[in-house]
């Protein structure tokens, strides 16, 4: 049973979730508590009140500033050169990506050429561009309704 779940659970884990919500009342004020969740409304409201959880932060998927950092810190890590590759064209191909998405197109390039002992190219990585389906575009309506959520309810971690 999660924090979140709504099923029959047994008395010990009601016992365990309010000893957790205790502690998150009354920690020691420099202990800082950072927790995700992807489906928030899901949890019970106790655990998110001020006083548990001092704020509420949505982070959406990654801009396009974002998302060229992102490509740039996934080719350095692959072993290549990030200036040697067009950041804004690949940011822009990749609109509604998420970082994990971006980083397994740059992965997944570079064994492609890898594997056919060659250096990594931009077309590899439009390759790679290309034959994924997001999962913005997948989970779309999902990912609107927590959008949606997080309109009112949480501060953006973004600029």
């Amino acid at each position: 049973m999660g924090v979140g779940s709504t099923g029959q659970g047994d008395a010990s884990m009601s016992r365990i979730f309010a000893g957790f919500l205790t502690w998150m009342q009354e920690k020691d004020p420099f202990v800082f508590v950072a927790a995700t969740a992807n489906r928030i409304h899901l949890l019970p409201a106790e655990i998110i009140r001020k006083g548990r959880f001092d704020q509420v932060f949505f982070v959406d998927l990654p801009n396009e500033e974002e998302r060229k950092q992102i490509f740039g810190i996934h080719l350095a890590r692959n072993r290549q050169d990030p200036a040697k590759f067009d950041l804004v064209f690949l940011a822009k191909a990749t609109k509604g990506w998420n970082g994990a998405e971006i980083e397994q197109a740059v992965v997944s390039a570079v064994v492609d050429a890898y594997s056919e002992k060659r250096t990594l190219t931009e077309q590899d990585l439009y390759k790679m561009i290309s034959s994924t389906v997001p999962l913005s575009v997948t989970m779309e309506d999902q990912i609107k309704a927590i959008k949606s959520w997080a309109h009112d309810r949480a501060i953006s971690a973004s600029k």
